[in-house]
Formats: structure tokens, sequence, C-alpha cells
């Protein structure tokens, strides 16, 4: 059967395909609504394959509850992974679904959203419904919803907290709702008994396979500042919250046969959890689609092997944008082992120690006021990089610069660069890490410049720049891949990934 919004789907047959094999690479591209039941699910579900002809698909869960259906209980669409092909990138459908991601609909109108990113609140809402299917706010409420079932499935929160986790300001208001869209009321979903885990929160970060979670360990462990972070072999731990109120986080592989990272959360405020969700899912690059990337991609000679040897290879982000940018500025023409001394000795001398060690984890990173009138030289930097520092504390605190995820690439970066101290591998080196930009390209990178030629010329930086016009909007992933593909991480000027 036809769907309201096939412009936006994939190929139907490739649909019915992937839904009769269950194919993980399709998980959150599009979503299967059966008109027997009035139920949606994701193209795995294990549950026994509907006839044909009482299936519609769906492009965004949105577009399904908006059509009168409720999500699956056995294959559970709220763990989908994200549309990255929507969510990525300067398109203005992109910024805006980031925006929704962050909450920018929970008290601001639409009218405000669609200012944001430079449009009209009719021109916003007719493309939403043409691409997704569903308007912003009905994005915006599914989004909520699906939250909310998560919690209420996967943990003892209490139901108070869950309305309050997912954006809803009072019980009442989650009650109605969820009642209304989903035919039951919360506490229905909680009739099986659940263990205990004292303050311990666990939640399932689904992917779309391939996922090389091994290598993004691997970055990052190289790059963990003790006291902050703690990286092993199989996870990554960091401290988060307020002094206040601090927490701390562990991220790890669920188990060998399922797509998903496994979220252990100790601490941390309820009406957080939903900004530690999103923050993680862009670190650790969960929303990706390979295969469009692979596509994209691999037309190119020199790409095409690394892409094979390496399918499941994503961006590593970071957790905060201002720690990213300190960290990006220590790194101009060092090694990555002596940015992250340096970094390390700055997090620990400026950083907020907390009043008792977790799990290794004993200070919080400094804040922009905390780096702003201080003297960096003491901790072994030179002066133009203290002041550098100083200086984009200072740009974060007025407003010149920020981490806005409605910036397109070319604003974002031409704000970092009007800094003192910032050039353009610096500003594409924090779009990279700091937002995950998936077109971030710091054409300027000496390794880049080295290893994307075979024959042992270097390019220049506007021919690397136009070699790379191809790769866009997927850029960024080149980047990583050309600097996996290469030997250990050069300790040269502009190394990708130095600090």
């Amino acid at each position: 059967m036809a769907s309201p919004d096939t412009a936006a789907l994939p190929d139907p047959q490739i649909c019915e395909q992937a839904r009769l094999s269950r194919d993980a690479r399709f998980d959150g591209l599009f979503f299967t609504a059966v008109t027997s039941t009035r139920i949606y699910c994701r193209p795995t579900c294990p549950a026994p394959a509907p006839k044909p002809k009482n299936i519609v698909y769906y492009r965004h869960a949105a577009a399904a509850e908006a059509a009168g259906f409720r999500p699956c209980l056995r294959c559970r669409p709220e763990l989908a992974p994200g549309d990255g092909s929507w969510r990525r990138g300067d398109e203005v459908v992109a910024r805006a679904l980031k925006l929704i991601d962050q909450g920018a609909l929970v008290e601001a109108p639409l009218a405000t959203l669609a200012g944001n990113v430079g449009l009209g609140e009719r021109q916003l809402r007719r493309l939403f419904s043409d691409r997704l299917g569903a308007t912003p706010v009905e994005v915006h409420g599914t989004r909520r919803l699906l939250f909310a079932k998560q919690l209420l499935t996967e943990t003892t929160l209490p139901i108070t907290q869950v309305a309050l986790a997912a954006g809803f300001g009072s019980l009442t208001r989650f009650n109605t709702t969820f009642r209304e869209e989903y035919r039951m009321a919360p506490r229905e979903l909680r009739k099986r008994e659940m263990p205990s885990t004292h303050d311990v929160m666990t939640l399932r970060l689904g992917y779309r396979p391939p996922y090389d979670f091994t290598a993004m360990l691997d970055f990052l462990r190289g790059r963990a500042l003790p006291g902050v972070e703690v990286v092993d072999e199989h996870s990554y731990l960091r401290v988060v919250g307020t002094p206040d109120a601090p927490g701390w986080l562990r991220v790890s592989a669920w188990d060998a046969t399922t797509h998903a990272l496994k979220l252990e959360l100790h601490g941390g405020a309820p009406a957080d959890l939903l900004q530690i969700v999103n923050r993680l899912r862009r670190m650790f690059d969960l929303d990706a689609d390979p295969s469009a990337i692979a596509d994209a991609l691999g037309g190119d000679p020199r790409l095409r092997p690394l892409l094979a040897a390496r399918p499941g290879l994503r961006l590593p982000s970071g957790w905060d944008g201002f720690e990213i940018a300190v960290r990006a500025v220590i790194g101009q023409q060092v090694s990555v082992a002596a940015a992250r001394t340096l970094t390390a000795r700055l997090a620990e001398r400026h950083g907020v120690p907390l009043a008792m060690d977790m799990a290794g984890l004993t200070h919080l990173f400094p804040t922009p006021q905390a780096l702003v009138d201080v003297d960096l030289t003491r901790i072994g930097l030179t002066r133009a990089r203290a002041d550098t520092i100083r200086g984009l504390s200072r740009a974060l605190l007025d407003g010149r610069v920020d981490f806005r995820p409605e910036r397109t690439l070319d604003d974002f970066t031409a704000r970092w660069v009007a800094l003192p101290g910032i050039g353009p591998w610096t500003a594409h080196y924090i779009a990279l890490r700091a937002t995950g930009h998936p077109d971030a390209f710091p054409a300027d990178d000496l390794v880049l410049q080295k290893a994307v030629p075979t024959d042992g010329t270097r390019m220049t930086a506007k021919a690397l720049t136009a070699r790379a016009e191809a790769w866009r909007p997927w850029r960024a992933y080149a980047v990583i891949h050309v600097w996996k593909g290469s030997m250990a991480a050069p300790k040269v000027p502009g190394v990708v990934g130095a600090t």
C-alpha cells in the first residue's frame, strides 16, 4: 500500500525487502504501519510479517502516530536510531530537528523555531510535512512520548520523574497525552515487576550497523583526561552534572547481538536525562547511516579500500563544545600526548573538584568563566595559546561564538576564525568534534594533504578542497577514514584528532 510521504521514503521494493529480511541497516530509516492492528513497527520487528496489503510505510515515527498508529510493544520503535540523513548537515530540516532535540519547542512557539532556521512558520510546517510526513510539533510530541515510553519500560524511575525527564510540565498533562496517543495509562507499561537498580539507570542507545565501537574507544582513550574521563578497552566513563549535583556515566556495548550501546547513569537530575542521551548520541555518532555514507564516498578510489576496511567507523565527537575548543587550541602544533598532558593539567588546576571520588572521576572540566581571566602560562602553555583560550572563553560568554545547532558550517567556522589564534583548521576541527558536523573539513591538515595522494606528493589545501568536493556532505567521514587508514597518528602540526 502506498504511503502518504513516499517522496521521502526509500524505494518501496527496498522497504519491502528490508521488512521481510528484518534488515537492521534500515532501522529508523522508515517505519512499517499495519492497518489491521493500527500498530507501527521498526523494519526489524520479530513479529510474523503482516500481509503486504495491510502495510503502510512512513518516513518518521511521528508521521505514523499522526495517522493514528500506536508503537509496537514488541519491537519498541523508541529504541530505533535516529535518521542521520535528516538530522545532519546544513539542510533546514536537519537544523530544525537538532533544535527540536535540544528542546526548542518545550517553551518557545513554532514561530521562534522557524525564525531560528530562517523560515516562516507556515514554510517550516509545510517543509516538515513534505519531507517527514509530520509537522514539527508532531515530531516534538512523538519524541517526548517515545522517550517516556523507554524510561517506563527500561527503568524504575517514578512516573512523575519520567514526565519531567520527557519534558512534560506536569504529571496530569503527561498522563492525559500518553493515554490519548497510546490508549493506555503510563502505569500499564509497568505491570511487570522490574528489578531495583538503586541509583543506577540503564538505557539502550540504538545504532544502525555496522558500528566500530573498538575504534571509537581507541580514539577517546588516547585523549582521555584523567579525573574527568576514564576509557578502558570496553567502556567510556565520564563525570557529568554540576558541582552541587554531580553524577557519572558509563557507555559500553550492550551485547554481541544487540545493535545498541549501554548507558549506565549514576546520579544526575531527571530533567537532564534527555539532554544527556542527546549528547551521547552525538558524541558516539549513533544516528549515522553507514550505507548512505559508503555510497557517497565509495566512488573515490582512495577512500574505497578504507571504507571496506572500517565500514563501521564513526565520527568521534566530544561531550562538551567548550572542552573540545580548548583541546583544539592546546593541540595546535603539538602531539596527542603533549596536548593531553597540558589539557589534563588545565582541567585539574582550574576544574571543579568533586566532594568524593566517583569511579576514578574527581573533577569537572572548567567553565569559560573559570578560564577567562587566569594566567594559563603557568601550566606550560605559550603566551599565544593562553591568550587564545582566554579570548575564546570571553567570546563564548559574550555570544560571539557558540555551538548552536542552527548554525550552518560556513557560519560556524566564520565566527570562530574571526577570533585571534583560531584558523580554518582549528575551526573545522571544532566543528567536527564539538558538533559532529558531517561535512567539516580541515583542508590545512598536513596528514590529509600527504595521505590523500598516493604518489608521495603533498596536496595544497586548495587542491585538497577541490578533490573533496565530491565527498560532500560527508567530508568529515573521509577525514576520519584517511586518518585511521594512516599509520599511527603522526606528531606533526595540524593532525586531525590531535587534541
